[in-house]
């Protein structure tokens, strides 16, 4: 038998924090908390089996997840996830290995579809029938590859993009993702639990999907390894879209030689998908990539431009420059585009994603079950309008805004499109390579706010907007905490730089080591030195 050794209640930490995965009588202990290398490392000697892992991780989840702290990090289970084990298992013991994830468990957001039965619902009640029978063709890449398919992850409903005044992190499916780091905490957006499910020790990996921040923010905020990758590196076929202007799956680890591995197996060209026709010829050995002194002689520049905001996350950045300036980095102050052209940009892409997302998800309703009654964004706003638990806390302007929009032959939206991504392209090109640059680091999101169910929560997160209508690639790892709540550093480089991105930032977090595993507090108030301050008397 294997279980977590957990409380009822609240996880129970062992002396030095840490859960314990106990395999047998033997007490071979594996945190949960343990990278795919090292999970991979424990089956290969014996130690654990795959389908010791994953019974480990769904007793987690019933206990961390749907009681205790209660995170609704997880939507849905595939009841299929201890036999995809058990079988993979076997393989092993015959000699086959299919490579680093062999056994080894992921969450999927829960707009990527994968055939075992479960629905495919992009957190809205509208897709509570949406069982497509369909691998996303990054799905089928992940169990080719030998990864477990755990389950499904919970997210901003509709990818975030149905209000202005949305609750970053919340869907009438699966409510509200809570940060592991503080519990009244916000998780960021849309890939709120595969971001909380990876930091709460949920599950060994998760894939998120980014149109802007969706993966770099939750990343971020919940102290783990996010990478954006180039548009077009990686398949969005029978992945709920937003837009197919910059719409793209990426991973969500403990590790960024995790994040190497999960986008090793993912990266790649895909017949179904236009957009990544040039991906098989970028794609890179990401792991071997990865060196401990990968800083040596790189030209990074660097800016903060929400300096002042947060003092503290200041400090943090400050000594992330530091680390990066003794790990042999050449630093060079750059400055980002003047206020003007971001807001132009910002008010470009708002007007495109509303365009692209009206045909976007019209072509992805016409593809699902019959069960699934909604066939439009004209269906979609009907059946919130008639569904309480849908608008019980913010409207749906946005789909009311995109409904209006022109088709995307439209000639002025395609104007639009190509300055949008012209002007995000030249203004990032042109400090990379004035500077000869390998990349761009900046604060990378945090501390975060807490959830605000009257007016909306909005927060700082990752520098998103830049790299996410260029389509470049935007790499975030964990650079240190304020008040217990975790800070990142963003690593910003040129289309296809991934596997550059990956050896920074692994170089960063080999020199570091700044990760820490999550309380579980109710409110950061609690901690002592705040709780004093609070009340000395």
């Amino acid at each position: 038998m294997v279980e977590w050794a957990l409380g009822h209640a609240r996880p129970r930490p062992s002396a030095d924090g840490v859960l314990a995965l106990v395999a047998g009588a033997h007490a071979q202990a594996i945190s949960p908390y343990a990278s795919a290398g090292e999970q991979q490392a424990a089956m290969a000697d014996g130690k654990v089996t795959a389908e010791q892992l994953v019974r480990a991780y769904l007793e987690r989840i019933e206990r961390i997840d749907r009681a205790g702290p209660k995170l609704n990090a997880v939507i849905a289970l595939n009841p299929h996830a201890l036999a995809d084990a058990r079988k993979l298992d076997a393989e092993r013991k015959a000699g086959r290995v299919r490579g680093p994830l062999h056994g080894v468990p992921v969450l999927l957001k829960d707009n990527i579809e994968s055939a075992d039965g479960t629905a495919t619902t992009a957190g809205s009640l509208a897709l509570a029938a949406n069982v497509t029978g369909r691998d996303a063709t990054i799905v089928r890449r992940l169990t080719d590859a030998g990864a477990v398919i755990l389950g499904k992850a919970n997210l901003s409903e509709w990818a975030n993009f149905r209000s202005t005044h949305s609750i970053s992190g919340w869907s009438a499916v699966g409510g509200l993702v809570r940060n592991p780091y503080g519990l009244d905490r916000s998780a960021c957006g849309s890939s709120a639990g595969s971001g909380a499910a990876v930091a709460a020790g949920l599950t060994a990996l998760a894939i998120g999907t980014e149109t802007d921040g969706s993966v770099t923010c939750p990343a971020a905020l919940n102290g783990v390894v996010g990478l954006k990758p180039t548009l077009g590196l990686v398949s969005r076929t029978y992945v709920v879209p937003l837009s197919g202007e910059q719409d793209t799956p990426g991973p969500m680890t403990r590790t960024v030689a995790d994040a190497a591995a999960l986008l090793g197996a993912i990266a790649g060209s895909d017949p179904l998908d236009p957009a990544t026709k040039e991906a098989d010829a970028h794609k890179a050995d990401y792991l071997a990539a990865l060196n401990p002194e990968g800083l040596k002689g790189a030209r990074l520049g660097y800016l903060n431009p929400n300096k002042g905001r947060s003092t503290a996350a200041d400090a943090v950045f400050e000594a992330a420059l530091k680390v990066l300036r003794d790990q042999g980095a050449v630093l060079v102050e750059v400055k980002g585009p003047d206020e003007a052209t971001q807001a132009k940009i910002g008010e470009l892409e708002g007007d495109c994603l509303r365009t692209e997302f009206k045909a976007a998800i019209d072509a992805y309703l016409a593809s699902t079950p019959a069960a699934v009654k909604a066939r439009t964004l004209e269906d979609l706003i009907a059946f919130d309008k008639s569904e309480p638990r849908e608008l019980a806390l913010f409207g749906q302007e946005i789909f009311e805004d995109a409904a209006k929009k022109p088709p995307v032959t439209d000639p002025g939206y395609l104007a639009k499109r190509a300055q949008a991504r012209s002007m995000a392209r030249a203004a990032l090109d042109k400090i990379l390579g004035e500077n000869r640059l390998d990349a761009i680091v900046a604060p990378g999101g945090g501390p975060t706010g807490i959830v605000d169910p009257v007016n909306g929560t909005r927060i700082a997160g990752a520098p998103s907007g830049l790299p996410a209508v260029s389509g470049y690639p935007h790499l975030v790892v964990p650079a240190g905490y304020v008040s217990g709540l975790p800070v990142a550093l963003s690593f910003v480089g040129p289309a296809w730089s991934e596997a550059r991105l990956l050896g920074l930032g692994f170089a960063f977090e080999q020199a570091t080591h700044a990760r820490r595993e999550p309380e579980f507090l109710p409110s950061v108030a609690v901690r002592p030195e705040i709780a004093r301050a609070y009340d000395p008397r």
